[in-house]
């Protein structure tokens, strides 16, 4: 009987391991995720910025231009 109690426990806590590790992989994915989408938002306000900055550059220099005119 001790036996039987004893392995059910074993099987139990074999368990909970291989749960807790699936959990673990699981939230990893979850993270990578995240910062590949973060990494595409990064991207995106950065080419967002560079093209205002064009924009402005632009505008300075037909400024610039006109006033010498």
């Amino acid at each position: 009987m001790k036996n039987l109690l004893l392995v059910i426990a074993i099987a139990a806590f074999a368990g909970c391991g291989v749960e807790t590790a699936s959990t673990a992989a699981t939230a990893a994915s979850i993270k990578a995720k995240e910062l590949e989408e973060a990494k595409k938002s990064l991207d995106r306000a950065q080419q967002k910025i560079d093209q205002a900055t064009q924009q402005m550059q632009q505008r300075a220099q037909k400024s610039g231009d006109d006033a010498t005119r």
